[in-house]
């Protein structure tokens, strides 16, 4: 008698649990995650124009090795961090931007060095790669605005009536955005 109770139970109670939104967390979790990866993606595209970038301005700029030194102890910090999608909390993703603020930092040291070279500024293959960079750096933003889009889808799912109660007992736990640098907020000064 007991058993059938249990099942009679379980019987009216499945409709209830298949409206849990289960499915729809981890649908959400999984498309946070593939937005991760393409986040990742657009940084080592970055990364991978970088010694380009420092051999053309080698070349005309040999002794700026310090500049140069930077850039590709910056670039080599940011590709050796791994932060993987399942695990990404809020300390892996501030590490994460620490590493890629500072890579961009080296980059934009770089570019003043570069304006002391006319000759390199003319240089088409530098140019080129200029391009490329700027590019890639608008492909950085993009991927790391629809990151956040679909954290904050996941999110919002996760953290409703009754979606709620089934993400605690499921572990479903909450991702962290990417949020402005430092001083990011800070006009710039622009002296002539």
């Amino acid at each position: 008698m007991r058993k059938m109770r249990f099942f009679l139970l379980l019987l009216l109670g499945l409709p209830l649990l298949s409206s849990c939104g289960y499915n729809q967390m981890i649908e959400l979790r999984e498309g946070v995650d593939a937005q991760w990866a393409q986040v990742e993606n657009v940084y080592q595209r970055r990364a991978d124009l970088i010694p380009n970038l420092v051999a053309t301005v080698q070349g005309y700029a040999s002794h700026e090795q310090e500049t140069l030194q930077g850039v590709i102890e910056a670039r080599s910090k940011a590709t050796g961090m791994q932060v993987n999608a399942g695990e990404l909390d809020a300390a892996a993703l501030q590490n994460f931007q620490e590493a890629q603020g500072q890579l961009s930092s080296a980059l934009s040291r770089l570019m003043v060095v570069v304006e002391r070279y006319p000759d390199l500024k003319a240089n088409q293959n530098f140019r080129d790669l200029q391009v490329q960079l700027e590019g890639t750096e608008n492909r950085i933003a993009t991927e790391r605005m629809r990151f956040n889009e679909v954290t904050q889808a996941y999110n919002t799912k996760i953290s409703r009536f009754p979606q709620n109660l089934m993400a605690g007992i499921f572990g479903f736990e909450r991702k962290p955005y990417f949020e402005a640098e430092q001083g990011a907020r800070e006009v710039p000064k622009v002296e002539f």
